[in-house]
């Protein structure tokens, strides 16, 4: 940082929409070569800032300063043109295009495809990002999804990268490479805003942090001297409440997988072959693994969205659900909630109240009329239960930030009372505050009798909530082990499938549903 003029100044700006002012006279400035977080709960209007930067949002007053210049960022062309690239926290790929011809868009028409690919590909290689350039996007999982726009970004050869969660579906491994990779931009002069909820990584990587709440800066402060603790007081005004993690008498067995094969569906997805587990009422069989190893496949299996599973190949509560439909599962007891919270979890423009209505049939009536009055009342009750940012019912859910749709459409299947929860991520992109409550509510219904099948990418929080973990490879899923008895060293090789042998180096039993 040997210029004293900012790479980016921001002074007072200001963006009010019809329900919150997600920015009240906000400034901060950013030196070349500093990593700077934004830190902020949810709702805090850390996203709104990054897309005023980034040209995707205009403010309603205040001044840009770009290498001490005032500018008019008017969209994120413009944006690209100056030295600004940004990862979204909600993905801005193209479904039906490849990964090289989304990364193409944002590049210089001149540069043709193949090059494209090639650049992909060392870029990808060089910073430990898996990233297949030809694979359509609607294949992607989501952390390949993000491990695709972060390639993009590194191929601007940006001045000022901005990145909004990051690390939220990256396994350890996978964090520790792109800090690496922030810290050689860092030291070539780029300048980084790095918006995280993880605040260890902030306190590992950052040099310095501002602090948002409800719209305005409360502090800034150096985050390398600052505790978890005392981070978490600055963001949410107190630190998250500890997690009881209560023994409890397991029940019958909710859900019995066994034998589960499936082929692709299409040439980039992953086969599930001979997938078996079980998860008993009161327990909560945690899964980890890769984004990309079979999870998205699993996760369609056991919703009912692709049913091709072989007949007897999935039980629940002693039924064989193999064949049977998402409603037909759902009358049964079992609530799911996908990774992909806009588009799968939420209808993007449709408000909250109307988005009760994907999962939680109980104000239909049987003749089909809706009584309006309880589909309100419903979506009343989850915003203040689960403390959601929303301008009430009638906001549409693509105006939430991320984590307010995550705690909404969580508190939505958890209020349901299941019998049997399936969560994918269940807090990515929240906050720590928000974050221990959702893992609170898992506790509880757990506590309460229900099942839950928690796939996670977070090895702490599987840690922290689950009673044991499974690990998925190639689509297929290891033995079971108690949480008590497993180490973060050894689910991480068995992340890598190396499951099948043990420390003696003797083959072990593969894994089956339990009798």
């Amino acid at each position: 940082m040997t210029t004293s003029v900012p790479r980016l100044e921001l002074l007072s700006i200001t963006k009010q929409y019809p329900a919150v002012c997600a920015n009240d006279k906000v400034s901060l400035r950013v030196m070349p070569g500093q990593i700077h977080a934004v830190l902020g709960e949810n709702g805090a209007g850390k996203s709104t800032l990054m897309k005023i930067i980034y040209g995707a949002v205009r403010p309603d007053a205040g001044e840009v300063r770009f290498n001490g210049q005032p500018v008019q960022v008017k969209n994120p062309s413009e944006a690209r043109a100056l030295g600004i690239s940004m990862v979204f926290q909600h993905f801005s790929l193209f479904d039906t295009l490849t990964a090289a011809e989304n990364v193409w868009l944002g590049l210089d028409k001149g540069l043709p495809l193949p090059k494209v690919i090639e650049r992909i590909r060392q870029v990808a290689g060089e910073y430990g990002l898996e990233v297949d350039p030809l694979r359509p996007v609607h294949t992607l999982s989501v952390g390949e999804r993000q491990r695709v726009e972060i390639v993009r970004a590194l191929l601007t050869q940006p001045q000022l990268l901005i990145l909004d969660e990051p690390t939220s579906v990256l396994t350890p491994q996978a964090v520790d490479k792109l800090f690496i990779t922030l810290r050689k931009l860092s030291a070539n002069g780029c300048a980084i805003l790095y918006i995280s909820h993880k605040l260890d990584e902030i306190r590992a990587l950052c040099h310095h942090c501002t602090v948002l709440r409800g719209g305005k800066v409360t502090g800034e402060v150096d985050p390398t001297r600052e505790t978890n603790a005392s981070l978490s007081r600055l963001m949410i005004g107190a630190e998250p409440p500890e997690l009881e993690h209560r023994e409890v008498a397991l029940g019958e067995v909710a859900l019995k997988v066994g034998g589960l094969s499936v082929p692709k569906r299409d040439p980039f997805a992953t086969a599930l072959d001979s997938v078996g587990f079980e998860v008993r009422a009161g327990e909560i069989l945690g899964v980890a693994g890769v984004s990309g190893n079979g999870q998205q496949e699993l996760m369609a299996a056991l919703s009912g969205e692709d049913d091709r599973s072989p007949a007897g190949s999935i039980s629940l509560f002693g039924q064989d659900i193999a064949r049977r439909g998402p409603a037909a599962r759902r009358r049964l007891g079992l609530h799911f909630v996908p990774e992909e919270r806009l588009g799968r979890g939420a209808v993007p423009t449709l408000s909250l109240k109307a988005n009760t209505l994907l999962t939680r049939t109980e104000n239909v009536n049987p003749s089909g009329w809706i009584r309006t009055r309880d589909v309100q009342r419903l979506a009343e009750q989850l915003i203040a239960r689960f403390q959601v940012k929303a301008g009430g019912p009638d906001a549409v859910a693509k105006s939430l930030s991320g984590g307010n749709l995550q705690k909404f459409l969580m508190g939505r299947e958890i209020d349901a009372k299941p019998r049997l929860l399936i969560v994918s991520q269940p807090t990515w992109g929240v906050d720590v505050g928000a974050a221990a409550q959702i893992r609170g509510e898992l506790l509880k219904l757990r506590d309460a009798g229900c099942a839950l099948l928690v796939v996670s990418e977070e090895l702490d929080e599987l840690f922290e909530i689950s009673d044991r973990l499974v690990v998925m490879a190639q689509g297929r899923v290891s033995p079971p082990i108690a949480r008590r008895d497993a180490t973060v060293q050894q689910i991480g090789e068995w992340m890598s499938g190396l499951w099948g042998r043990d420390k003696a180096g003797a083959a072990v039993e593969e894994p089956h549903a339990q009798a």
